[in-house]
């Protein structure tokens, strides 16, 4: 029915406006919108291909954008053609503009003429406070270190996505920060924290660019000040780019427009999309308004039909919300499973889920379990009790640190041993842990704890593992475990020989350790990806230590390098998320997921479980907004941002998240509450009215069976 809509659609169709609330349509749209395209445009080189010279106007591509990675593999895989594409996130794209557009940007700068390396933010982290203690060696009374570090980076990220030069922060700052806020601020300088402030992220600035190292906010700085205005980048630009089709503009930062803008006076032919119930990332660099003002020069298209459950109940829930007394009863489609303490309220959500699955009322795949916040508790308790009945369970873009695997632990415990001069990152736990995990089971808990307590030399400087002889009762430890043990000392003692023989770097003795004593291709798809990302991780941090040694030979020692890796990975700051990312082996299992991640996912489920539906925490959504966020919006009023208006913004979030939520839901709510939340204090959040209004679950009843 939808694709009905596109029979009229020409060169005067354009630009086009599709704005929509949630799952009405705006992407299907969008898709169907870029077909027709592509068939006007190939009738059009058809009546080219007969001129001399039709070259020129096959060059050009079409840049398809999306909110974030999991949209643009759907929409790259929905648009795919046989036509030149090139489909990005916003900040990909700007990120790979700056990388390739690099000669312009050192012409500019007059910098040293070397390929950009962009920083991961955890490295950015670390080096960031590696030159705050240079410039600041004084102790941070009041808040840690690593806050005000990431804070003041935080910034830095606005301004660039925001468009806004870095002199500008500190006066944006003191007209808008409370003096609540300036608090934290006040850490670095009781007089001068916001001038301070800048002054560190104008020394970070140049020490990165002078070296090449890109991060995030960097990149967007450099983007939108020096790299769209330029002549020459703007030609490139009107002859790669024939047409824009940008998805979910409600996410974009607000430089976006700017690009926008100069594709729209190009006369290029741009279709956006944009929910007014969305904005998921606004707080977290997106500036949704701005970009919303894009409309008043397009054609639009409006599609406005709520979808699931928000057809029938979203003005009356977000009533109810707003005025507690206003509702009674809620329908049936939205239960509760309510209860006093947490503990039963996630055995209780876990029984139900298990007997729908198991008599057949719905599919593991059509139940999504929703958290303004997915404490490990939780997570735990749902994947044990559901996968003990043979449900499959999947945490949506879990984010667990590395260090949490076995398998990390024990390969940073070989490179302690291996390296000199470790010896203090290895303790006798590690090394028991270690040779369990690489005997496979021949070393049991037991015997590798004695082993280690016997047999691991402890030295600073050269740690290591003794014969198993040293051990006075070896003969008691078995066939299976004198072996395993024996191969494993062997491996080491040929890797450490083989390192000074031929230099081997951290990143080859990593490799060789997961193919040849961990055996990857007998691993499941979660400790893969655990694994992938390790190694990913330190590909990049041995690129920005050479990046740095290339600039300052005097940079420190290998030694020091490694064991600076070491204690990142350790302090849990890097999360096992590697690209891609996708599971295929758990299709058919019920979602596990924070609100944030489940909006950004932007798909839809027959049954939604609010967990902590009393929660406080609802209105932020599931993710925290970074530190001064709404002063670096567009139409920000230059006054104080007050306690009230985060009050009333917050609301409005609350009020979207409701929208969005019902609009994904197309059967079921249910409403999870216990009195006391996992901390042990009251749950008396926002929307607990809804929970007083709602029916609860005591036993299914039969409905249509899958």
């Amino acid at each position: 029915m939808l694709a009905d809509k596109f029979d009229n659609i020409s060169q005067s169709s354009f630009p086009l406006w599709i704005n929509g609330v949630t799952r009405s349509g705006k992407t299907t749209y969008l898709v169907n919108a870029f077909r027709r395209w592509v068939l006007r445009k190939r009738s059009s080189y058809q009546l080219i291909s007969k001129t001399k010279n039709p070259s020129d106007q096959l060059v050009a591509s079409v840049l398809v954008l999306a909110a974030n990675e999991d949209n643009r593999r759907f929409l790259s895989d929905a648009v795919s053609l046989s036509y030149p594409m090139l489909c990005k996130t916003p900040l990909g794209f700007i990120t790979d503009e700056v990388m390739l557009f690099w000669p312009l940007l050192f012409e500019q700068l007059n910098l040293k003429a070397q390929f950009p390396l962009r920083l991961r933010p955890e490295t950015e982290q670390e080096l960031a406070t590696r030159l705050w203690r240079s410039y600041y060696p004084n102790p941070i009374i009041g808040i840690s270190e690593a806050r005000l570090v990431r804070t003041v980076l935080d910034l830095l990220q606005l301004a660039g996505a925001s468009g806004i030069a870095l002199e500008d922060i500190p006066t944006l700052l003191d007209d808008g920060l409370s003096s609540d806020d300036r608090v934290l601020l006040k850490a670095i300088d009781p007089e001068q924290g916001i001038q301070k402030a800048k002054e560190f992220l104008d020394i970070w600035r140049q020490w990165c660019i002078d070296r090449g190292l890109l991060s995030y906010g960097i990149i967007y700085d450099l983007y939108w000040r020096c790299l769209l205005p330029d002549p020459k980048y703007q030609n490139q630009l009107k002859r790669r780019i024939s047409a824009v089709f940008a998805d979910d503009l409600d996410d974009y930062p607000a430089i976006a427009k700017d690009l926008f803008d100069f594709f729209l006076t190009q006369q290029v032919d741009c279709v956006f999309t944009f929910n007014s119930n969305g904005k998921i990332r606004l707080g977290l660099n997106a500036d949704p308004d701005h970009l919303a003002s894009i409309a008043a020069g397009c054609r639009i298209k409006t599609l406005l039909e709520p979808q699931g459950l928000a057809s029938e109940f979203e003005e009356t829930l977000i009533q109810s919300i707003n005025d507690p007394i206003y509702l009674k009863s809620l329908p049936d489609q939205i239960e509760s499973i309510q209860t006093i303490s947490r503990a039963d309220n996630l055995r209780k959500i876990s029984e139900v889920i298990i007997q729908a699955v198991k008599q057949q009322y719905i599919n593991p795949a059509d139940i999504v379990i929703i958290a303004p916040g997915l404490d490990e508790i939780a997570r735990y308790s749902f994947i044990e009790a559901l996968t003990k009945e043979n449900i499959p369970v999947q945490p949506l873009n879990e984010q667990r640190p590395l260090n949490s695997s076995p398998l990390v632990r024990t390969l940073l415990t070989l490179l302690a041993l291996i390296y000199p001069g470790l010896g203090r990152l290895v303790t006798q736990d590690a090394v028991a842990e270690m040779l369990v995990i690489l005997s496979r089971s021949d070393i049991d808990p037991v015997r590798a704890g004695l082993i280690a307590d016997s047999c691991y030399h402890v030295d600073p400087e050269y740690p290591s593992l003794l014969p198993l002889e040293t051990f006075q009762r070896w003969d008691r430890l078995g066939y299976r475990a004198s072996t395993s043990y024996s191969k494993i000392l062997e491996w080491i003692n040929h890797i450490k020989e083989l390192r000074q023989q031929q230099g081997l770097t951290p990143i080859m003795i990593l490799d060789r350790a997961i193919k040849q004593l961990i055996n990857y291709k007998q691993l499941m798809f979660d400790q893969l990806a655990v694994l992938r990302e390790l190694m990913e991780t330190a590909q990049h941090y041995w690129e920005v230590d050479r990046r740095l040694r290339q600039n300052e030979p005097s940079f420190q020692t290998p030694t020091d390098t490694i064991a600076q890796f070491i204690q990142l990975l350790r302090r849990g700051t890097i999360t096992a998320n590697p690209y891609p990312v996708r599971n295929l082996s758990h299709q058919g299992a019920v979602t596990l997921s924070n609100i944030f991640q489940y909006r950004s996912l932007r798909t839809a489920h027959r049954w939604q479980f609010w967990l902590d539906t009393g929660s406080p925490l609802w209105p932020k959504g599931g993710a925290a907004t970074l530190y001064g966020a709404p002063l670096f919006l567009r139409n920000w009023s230059g006054q104080v941002w007050t306690p009230e208006d985060q009050e009333i913004a917050d609301q409005e979030r609350l009020q979207r998240i409701i929208k969005d939520l019902l609009g994904r839901a197309t059967e079921k709510i249910i409403l999870c509450h216990s009195d006391l939340s996992v901390s042990g204090t009251e749950q008396i959040g926002p929307l607990l009215s809804l929970v007083q209004a709602s029916r609860e679950i005591k036993d299914l009843a039969p409905v249509e069976a899958v």
